[in-house]
């Protein structure tokens, strides 16, 4: 019997493949589009994934996510590192700076653009990237020394080899690139600057608290959630583990930002659609072979067996759809994974297990339709 339905699934090679296409658009659809959103909320994140070191970021009370930046005092610090359980606690900065390129840039002139700019504890460089394209971490102890990520020197030199050695301005002052790294990229997509926290009080305009984050490593044998509750119980700041801390960002942006449901309505598209297309064409596939169905039922073959044949033709177009969506997805992920402006997008198996979730409703819903008027269909058909 299986063959049997094989037969006349593949019997009208145009039906066959209308069918396949329409699954194969709606997994293309859905799990590109997830991933795509996926990948978005995780360069949300991108400031606390970049800090390898320490488990704990301390902040005001106020703050909802990690590109929101409300200053600390000095004193805030020694107050962290006096509370029971930490074992050590640094600076950390992070800011917005407008950033002057040379004369002679890629227009002619001085072009100005915001950059992000990372300030690390002098003593530590808690929180240096870790892979280095270019230089060294431990440049950033020269005079005026920065370090630049990848993408942002794309952005910045569009066109030019990587090399080092070239001056910007920052805030009036002279900084001198010694570094390329790579690293994950910001929501913005603004190019990235580490340098020594102390440089980076001179490179930021005036405020009267600048201190930003501090980051804290508990003690051995300490939970981090357990330190991080001392220290909101003991200075009144807000302390969170990364964990914490990267999820609460997220939750942010899909409360607060349109992000989650414009990407939400193209997914329900494709969902229909694909609906729409394969149930449509089951369907007309389905009475073209009436007779074809009458006449099994006509020898004797029961409606569970003829059920069973519908599915296994829903599941074989399912799985040739699903392997065409899904690949269709990881071909362009694979293709587009050196260009600078996708750095870092990509496709997650619990989205192919997702998209595989919904392709089987498709099919099921599109079998549905079909099963119905096969089960209702009466033998004597064949002989009309």
């Amino acid at each position: 019997m299986v063959w049997i339905a094989l037969k006349m699934l593949t019997g009208d090679r145009t039906k066959y493949m209308g069918i396949v296409f329409g699954v194969a658009f709606a997994s293309m659809l859905i799990s590109h589009q997830v991933s795509i959103f996926l990948s978005i909320m995780a360069r949300c994140t991108s400031l606390i994934r970049n800090v390898q070191e320490g488990e704990i970021f301390v902040m005001d009370p106020t703050v909802r996510q990690a590109d929101e930046v409300i200053g600390l005092s000095d004193d805030d610090l020694h107050r962290v590192r006096g509370v029971d359980g930490v074992a050590w606690a640094v600076k950390f900065y992070r800011g917005t700076v407008r950033a002057r390129l040379p004369e002679g840039g890629p227009k002619g002139h001085g072009d100005f653009r915001s950059v992000v700019l990372l300030g690390l504890d002098d003593a530590s460089l808690v929180g240096a990237p870790r892979k280095m394209l270019m230089g060294s971490v431990e440049d950033l102890r020269k005079p005026d020394a920065v370090i630049i990520d990848e993408a942002g020197y794309f952005y910045l030199f569009p066109g030019q080899p990587h090399q080092i050695g070239q001056t910007i301005e920052m805030t009036d002052r002279r900084a001198e690139i010694v570094g390329i790294c790579e690293v994950g990229q910001p929501f913005q997509s603004m190019p990235i600057f580490y340098t020594k926290y102390s440089r980076a009080m001179q490179f930021s305009p005036p405020e009267r608290r600048l201190l930003s984050y501090i980051i804290v490593e508990p003690e051995s044998g300490v939970p981090a959630p357990v330190v991080a509750q001392r220290i909101m119980n003991d200075t009144g700041l807000q302390a969170l583990t990364k964990e914490t801390f990267r999820w609460n960002t997220i939750q942010f942006y899909v409360q607060n930002t349109g992000i989650p449901f414009n990407f939400g309505i193209t997914v329900v598209l494709g969902f229909v659609v694909g609906i729409a297309i394969a149930g449509q064409t089951f369907y007309l596939f389905t009475i073209e072979n009436l007779k074809q169905f009458g006449a099994l039922k006509a020898m004797g073959t029961s409606n569970l067996r003829i059920v069973g044949m519908i599915l296994v033709q829903a599941l074989v177009v399912g799985l040739i759809g699903y392997g065409l969506g899904v690949g269709g997805t990881a071909l362009f992920f694979t293709l587009t994974q050196g260009a600078i402006p996708l750095k870092g997008f990509h496709m997650l198996w619990q989205v192919m297990a997702g998209t595989a979730a919904a392709v089987s409703i498709i099919v099921v819903l599109a079998s549905l339709l079909s099963i119905r008027k096969v089960l209702v269909l009466e033998p004597a058909v064949v002989f009309r």
